[in-house]
């Protein structure tokens, strides 16, 4: 009955509202304000990132050299898209992909939090006394025509009807609260102490993480204040709480979508709102003087919403000034507290039993195609880009275990002869199909899946990099099929020593190690362009020059009669196979060069990892 249980609690709330509703106007004011604001809120955050399209990633990557700026990058990011979830889950992306470092990371995530005050300043002022329904229907008219004016028409359009929600859904608000009257006042029903403080404190939590908006939940503070429905205390008690709540959906977000580096940014983010409301929770009655008295020198003694807004910018102020110091440290800690996951090494056993038998181990999946990185144009091709990286990786070293040699031979200073001319041991194989089946069919089905769940808005180069991509997966793949065909005859052949074709198959297996090695070594070039495509144009000479001499022989051995006709047509099937791998790498390298864009160049590393250890063994 799993079904029907999982609509109950649906209904069951809708059932519940519509009852509320009915009974009440004023809340029904105040929900359809909440559900206005929240819409509006949306709007402004898809419009903007849609208008600013791959801008914003560029200049996270270009303001990060320095903590100092990448602090101010978190300040201005947040101001501009006023929504600290989005750039939280943008930093967490990119610090995901390897985009940006943790120092950096840590330094924009106090900006964001310090740009939310932002945002604070412009609702208090939003929620004075005066009505914003005369600006927001110019607004709504105004946004639907510029829908019209083509896709970045469209995203000003979103803009500007999300600024015409929000006025909506603040009138709606206060005049929902206006409309409770002393019924419902907080100011009356609880005395100052550290008990109702910390009940409020709760309350403006559960808010936000019913809300996912800290916005929300500040407008809703600001527009009971304004009602008179708290006190300044109390709503300097609930917006601790909604700060603290905030962070707390982040994290859960960012633990659930990113990686480890992202999990420890997610992990600075609710500390520092931990913090931040620790420091003023226990000193919320000396900020409460201080914010009056302040204020009052400004002119403004008598704005509690302003003042409200003071407080949650001296809230951020203090976090930052506590842990800004303490970045390195807390870097470290991170880096202590949730370490890296140590990659299990695929390790295959091999015995005597069948293959699909003795193979137990769990599906090799992608190692960087996380949900955090969906989150941006940017994170989500550099996440591509490594997950390519890793498939290439696993496909060298499957060809390589296809030719029956370990894949120590692709990295080491030279090739063991002593190896690369011993028959294949039958205890010590593993076909390639199960090597295919076991490292990288659930590898490239989970790059597929992740492409397709991609959304974000592209301009035609991303487009381009984004279909190199796919078709370097696919290369990658067929090469490795391919391997699965060829190792049939290498095996046979290569076991019986008596057979004609003996050393022509010895020939082949040494052509494609020496072409894998080839493919590793251009590939890992930090050379200029220029170099690197004539080094490219030496491999493929190289190998239609092997084509071409192999070709010849088995042609001239078959008229001397040293070879029959069903030899010489397996030798030509499998010189096709090897030629077929070999162009097909061939092409991942030039695709990550000519169509791919910058980021894409990092493809052409095939078999090159981070760490030295293989990723599969025998």
């Amino acid at each position: 009955m799993p079904g029907p249980r999982r609509f109950l609690l649906p209904v069951l709330a809708v059932c519940i509202l519509s009852v509320s509703f009915w009974y009440s106007d004023a809340w029904l004011r105040l929900a359809s304000g909440i559900a206005l604001f929240l819409f509006g809120m949306q709007c402004l955050e898809e419009g903007l990132k849609q208008l600013a399209g791959s801008k914003l990633e560029q200049w996270l990557e270009r303001s990060t050299a320095t903590r100092l700026k990448s602090f101010l990058f978190g300040v201005a990011g947040t101001m501009v898209l006023q929504s600290t979830t989005l750039m939280s889950m943008l930093t967490i992306a990119f610090i995901s992909t390897g985009m940006i470092q943790l120092a950096g990371g840590i330094a924009i995530i106090l900006g964001v939090n310090l740009g939310t005050s932002g945002g604070m300043w412009l609702l208090a002022m939003a929620g004075q006394n005066i009505s914003l329904s005369p600006l927001a229907m110019p607004l709504l008219v105004f946004g639907v025509l510029a829908r019209f004016a083509g896709s970045k028409g469209a995203a000003a359009g979103r803009i500007i009807l999300g600024i015409a929600f929000i006025f909506l859904g603040i009138e709606q608000m206060k005049s929902g609260f206006a409309d409770f009257g002393s019924d419902w006042a907080l100011g009356e029903q609880l005395l100052p102490g550290v008990g109702s403080q910390l009940l409020l404190v709760l309350a403006g939590m559960a808010l936000t993480a019913m809300l996912m908006s800290s916005h929300a939940t500040l407008m809703l503070i600001l527009a009971a204040l304004a009602a008179g429905q708290l006190e300044l205390w109390q709503a300097m008690s609930m917006a601790i709480g909604g700060s603290v709540g905030s962070s707390i959906n982040v994290a859960v977000m960012g633990w659930l979508g990113g990686n480890r580096s992202g999990q420890r940014l997610a992990l600075v983010h609710t500390l520092f709102n931990l913090v931040s409301g620790v420091l003023t929770f226990m000193l919320l009655m000396p900020l409460l003087w201080l914010v009056q008295n302040l204020m009052s020198v400004l002119g403004a003694g008598d704005n509690s919403l302003l003042q409200l807004a003071l407080f949650q910018t001296l809230f951020n102020v203090l976090g930052v000034l506590v842990l800004w110091p303490l970045q390195p440290q807390l870097a470290l800690w991170m880096q202590r507290l949730l370490p890296e996951r140590d990659e299990p090494e695929v390790l295959i056993s091999a015995s005597s039993t069948p293959t699909s038998v003795r193979i137990h181990q769990p599906v090799t999946r992608a190692r960087y195609l996380t949900e955090a990185a969906l989150a941006a144009t940017d994170t989500a091709m550099r996440a591509v880009a490594l997950e390519l990286q890793h498939l290439g990786r696993l496909s060298l070293e499957v060809i390589c275990h296809a030719l029956y040699q370990p894949v120590e031979q692709l990295s080491s200073a030279r090739v063991d002869e002593a190896r690369l001319n011993a028959q294949p041991q039958e205890a010590a194989v593993l076909d390639a199909e199960a090597l295919y089946q076991l490292h990288i069919k659930g590898v490239y089905s989970d790059l597929l899946g992740f492409m397709s769940r991609f959304s974000q808005e592209m301009d035609d180069s991303q487009q381009r990099s984004w279909m190199t991509a796919q078709v370097a997966a696919l290369q990658l793949v067929d090469a490795v099929k391919d391997a699965k065909h060829l190792q049939k005859n290498l095996g046979h052949y290569l076991r019986d020593d008596r057979s004609l074709v003996h050393n022509h198959y010895l020939d082949l297996r040494r052509h494609l190690l020496w072409i894998l090695r080839q493919v590793r070594e251009v590939g890992g070039l930090d050379v200029p362009d220029d170099v690197w495509r004539s080094r490219l144009e030496w491999l493929d000479g190289q190998a239609a020059k092997f084509d071409a001499d192999f070709r010849n022989r088995i042609f001239a051995e078959v008229r001397k009669q040293k070879l029959d006709n069903l030899q010489a047509s397996s030798l030509m099937n499998d010189l096709g196979y090897v030629s077929r791998i070999t162009q097909s790498l061939r092409n991942v390298l030039q695709l990550g060069v000519l169509d791919g864009g910058d980021l894409l160049k990092e493809v052409r590393r095939l078999g090159v990892g981070e760490d030295e250890f293989p990723l599969i063994h025998l």
